[in-house]
């Protein structure tokens, strides 16, 4: 029987862990998830208390301490939480893309340098970086041998050196400015390496997107079509086509299971670019097309949404006063209820550590949403 759109987003919902809470270690909730976006420092842990029953946000800051888990530039060139033991394998895999990326922009182009430049840069960097040093700290010693170019060097030399974001305390382990050290990965994988990285990525990214097409997993790691062909031949019967709504071919893990059409889903408020609204082409799987241009900013912000049948039906981000509901369409009194009571344990979690998350971005607010609905949940 083919797949219905209804059942893939309900697959998605399923293995995001977003159908109900679970009880998992945080570092192994990760992984299930294959990867958490991390662009703003609250985001894993906003992520996390969406998925996981009985939340400690203490848990999410001692695996980031202890190594369990690390901060770095991976798929799509953006900031995602990993575990530790995914992360050299995800790096291998999306190294030529970084470096593409980087050393053959026009920014690095300016300097005059080349690929080869950087390259002989990254041993001297690693030791620079066996203690946590802050951006402007490596800048300044990049300027000894680059001077004015120091900036752009680094620019590049961060998305694709074996560098990690070093927690640095806060109410969230990291802050927008950012600290950074070796990661301890190889800084060149072998293509071996790389082939191989490739086909564990897109095992993981099955499990917690799947089942999803070719074009779909280029959308989640930039990597070319022609990468992604050879990691599919690569696993064999590890992963299998399904039916779907589309055109395009989907594939998904071999007996992996989808959620019968009637599955509820229930109301969740997802963090700043949740995975689940990036995994997929445009617009992806809980999106209804018309409200894209609302979530989705021309600069690429994805900003805090309300969930509600397992579809985007609106934003919310924290005030002063508490967290602000925002509905694009009429809600029900039993959508509202739901929404009301996660707002209500989210304003806790943030009592606790950052009340009025997001602040940075609330100018999207003052621009203003067409909306229909709209509430400011107290506690």
């Amino acid at each position: 029987m083919s797949l219905t759109e209804r059942r893939l987003a309900l697959a998605l919902l399923d293995r995001q862990l977003l159908l109900e809470r679970h009880r998992l270690d945080v570092a192994e909730a990760v992984r299930r998830l294959c990867a958490l976006q991390a662009q703003s420092p609250a985001s894993p842990y906003l992520a996390l208390w969406n998925r996981l029953r009985e939340f400690a946000p203490e848990d999410l800051d001692a695996a980031f301490a202890e190594g369990r888990l690390v901060k770095a530039t991976l798929m799509r060139l953006t900031l995602h939480a990993v575990h530790a033991e995914d992360y050299a394998p995800f790096r291998a895999a999306m190294l030529g893309t970084l470096r593409g990326a980087r050393l053959y922009d026009r920014r690095f182009k300016a300097t005059g340098l080349t690929p080869a430049d950087a390259d002989a840069l990254l041993p001297e960097l690693a030791g620079f970086l066996e203690r946590p040093r802050t951006g402007a700290e490596v800048e300044r010693e990049v300027t000894g041998r680059h001077g004015e170019h120091a900036y752009r060097v680094w620019w590049a030399l961060r998305a694709f050196a074996p560098v990690r974001h070093a927690p640095v305390g806060g109410p969230w382990s990291f802050a927008h400015r950012n600290s950074y050290r070796a990661s301890g990965a190889a800084a060149a994988p072998s293509p071996e390496e790389a082939a191989a990285g490739v086909r564990r990525l897109l095992l993981a990214y099955l499990g917690a997107f799947g089942p999803a097409s070719a074009s779909d997993f280029a959308r989640f790691t930039l990597l070319t079509r022609g990468t992604i062909t050879t990691a599919l031949e690569g696993l064999g019967d590890q992963v299998v086509r399904v039916p779907g709504p589309g055109r395009a071919a989907l594939f998904d893990l071999a007996g992996a299971t989808v959620p019968d059409e009637d599955t509820p889903a229930p109301p969740r408020l997802l963090p700043m670019w949740d995975g689940t609204l990036l995994a997929h082409a445009v617009p992806g799987r809980l999106m209804p097309p018309e409200y894209r241009p609302l979530v989705v900013r021309r600069n690429g912000d994805v900003l805090p949404c309300l969930l509600v049948d397992g579809q985007v039906a609106g934003v919310w981000r924290a005030t002063g006063e508490g967290v602000e509901l925002t509905a694009f369409r009429p809600l029900g009194k039993a959508a509202w209820q739901g929404l009301t009571e996660e707002a209500e344990k989210l304003s806790a979690l943030l009592a606790d550590r950052d009340p009025a998350v997001y602040r940075r971005y609330g100018h999207w607010w003052e621009k203003g949403f067409p909306y229909a609905e709209r509430t400011v949940v107290t506690t």
